[in-house]
């Protein structure tokens, strides 16, 4: 298993967007996909004609100066896959491409440390970002655009058997 999880996006923002309104209270925009547009509840690219929803989206919790909106493609109606253990980077069109850009938080959500990075580079990018005390979570992002892809946490190890407490 890897030394992260994967979070997915906020499935209470996914509810708002499908009922409407994104979180800057805007409403959102229905489009039916090209095909290949990263879905950001899904963690795939979408097919052409599938029917998806543009809005925009926060993955911060608290305020202040790195705090930031950004677009995301959500599909409009399909229920969340269950999240994948690791980074989805298969298919013909991976949802994170070629190229994809690491941040590291800290608790503050401040950036700590990020690198531009690729599918044979990635985990050994994130391994270094995770091996930095002060970082918390990381963002990915894509990289040609700079919006938001996915969230990674440390992946706690488990206990050894025996040590309950």
């Amino acid at each position: 298993m890897p030394a992260y999880r994967i979070i997915p996006i906020d499935p209470d923002f996914v509810a708002r967007a499908r009922a409407g309104r994104d979180d800057q209270g805007q409403l959102v925009e229905h489009h039916i996909a090209a095909g290949g547009e990263p879905l950001r509840d899904q963690l795939r690219r979408a097919c052409a004609g599938e029917r998806i929803i543009l809005a925009s989206y926060c993955p911060f919790e608290s305020t202040g100066p790195y705090r930031e909106y950004g677009p995301v493609f959500v599909s409009s109606e399909l229920p969340a896959p269950a999240v994948p253990a690791w980074l989805p980077w298969e298919g013909d069109t991976p949802y994170l491409g070629r190229q994809i850009v690491v941040r590291g938080y800290s608790d503050e959500e401040r950036i700590v440390d990020a690198y531009v990075s690729s599918r044979d580079q990635a985990d050994a990018d994130i391994a270094r970002l995770f091996a930095q005390p002060d970082i918390r979570f990381i963002l990915m992002r894509f990289a040609a655009w700079g919006c938001y892809a996915l969230r990674l946490e440390r992946q706690e190890p488990p206990e050894p058997a025996g040590s309950g407490g």
